[in-house]
C-alpha cells in the first residue's frame, strides 16, 4: 500500500509524456480503420497488464509472447501511419523563435509579426461573393516546410490584392494551397495530404478534403471558400464548420493563431 501512494515527479512526468504520446497517435489514426487495430492492440497490452498484476503467470506469457512477435507485424500494418507520426514530431517548431515567444506572451506583441485576420477575411468576403474558390492553410506550430517543397516557395506580405491575384482562375497559382506563415505567404499550389475517411460526405470535393487532410496530420488550420455555393469553411483537427457571420469568424481566427 505505501508503494501506491509513494507518488514522486517522476512519476508525473511519465505520466504526462504517456498522455502527450497518445493523444498524437490518437490525432494521427483518428477517423482510418488504423484506430480499430490501435485499440485491440491497446486492449491486449492492458490486459497483459492485469495478468502481470494477478500473477496469472500462463496467460501472461502468451499476452506477452503474441505482442513482442507481432512487433514485425505492426510495423508492416501501421508502416504509412508510423511514417506521418514521425514526420509530425520530426516537422514540430519547438526551436523557432514564434513558437518559443508563444509561450512568452509577454514578449509576443513586441516582437513576432501575427498573421492578420481581417485580411484574410476581407479576401474570404470577395471570393465569397464572386464564389471564387480558395484554400489558404495558417501555419501554427508544427512546421509545414514538407509541404512548402511541394508549391512554389513564394515570401510576400499578406495583402487582399495579392490573394485576389492567386486565387484569380485564370492564375497559374490558384491551383493548390496557399500557406501563410505569420503574416508573410509563403508558398503557393502546395499540395496537401487528402483525407480518406468514408465518413466525409460525397458532396465534399478534393479541395475540402486536402484542408481536412493536412488539419488532421498538423495542428495548422485552413480557410476555404467553396467555388460551388460561395461558402466559407473553418477547418481545424480534421472538423469543420460553416461561417456566415464574419465577425464571428474574424474571432475564432484570432483566437486560433495567437
Amino acid at each position: 500500500m505505501l508503494d501506491f501512494i509513494d507518488f514522486s515527479f517522476l512519476d508525473a512526468l511519465d505520466i504526462l509524456l504517456v498522455s502527450i504520446l497518445l493523444y498524437y497517435i490518437y490525432k494521427l489514426l483518428k477517423g482510418t480503420v488504423a484506430i480499430n487495430i490501435f485499440l485491440g492492440i491497446a486492449f491486449i497490452f492492458l490486459m497483459w497488464k492485469l495478468t502481470q498484476i494477478l500473477k496469472m503467470q500462463m496467460l501472461s506469457n502468451i499476452l506477452g509472447y503474441l505482442l513482442s512477435g507481432g512487433v514485425i507485424a505492426l510495423i508492416i500494418v501501421f508502416q504509412q501511419e508510423i511514417r506521418r507520426f514521425l514526420l509530425m514530431i520530426g516537422t514540430t517548431n519547438f526551436t523557432s523563435r514564434k513558437n518559443f515567444l508563444r509561450q512568452l506572451k509577454f514578449l509576443q506583441s513586441e516582437i513576432t509579426t501575427e498573421t492578420d485576420g481581417q485580411i484574410l477575411i476581407d479576401a474570404c468576403k470577395k471570393f465569397s461573393t464572386t464564389k471564387t474558390g480558395a484554400l489558404i492553410v495558417l501555419e501554427r506550430t508544427n512546421s509545414l516546410d514538407f509541404l512548402i517543397n511541394t508549391g512554389d516557395s513564394m515570401n510576400a506580405q499578406l495583402n487582399i490584392a495579392l490573394l485576389e491575384s492567386i486565387f484569380y482562375k485564370n492564375s497559374p497559382l490558384h491551383d493548390g494551397a496557399t500557406i501563410i506563415r505569420d503574416n508573410f505567404v509563403v508558398a503557393t499550389r502546395v499540395i496537401l495530404p487528402v483525407a480518406n475517411d468514408a465518413k466525409i460526405p460525397s458532396r465534399f470535393g478534393l479541395r475540402h478534403r486536402a484542408a481536412i487532410g493536412v488539419s488532421e496530420k498538423t495542428d495548422a488550420i485552413c480557410l476555404l471558400v467553396s467555388e460551388e455555393t460561395g461558402e466559407i469553411s473553418y477547418i481545424k483537427d480534421g472538423e469543420f464548420e460553416l461561417y456566415a457571420d464574419y465577425d464571428e469568424l474574424l474571432e475564432k481566427i484570432k483566437k486560433d493563431i495567437q
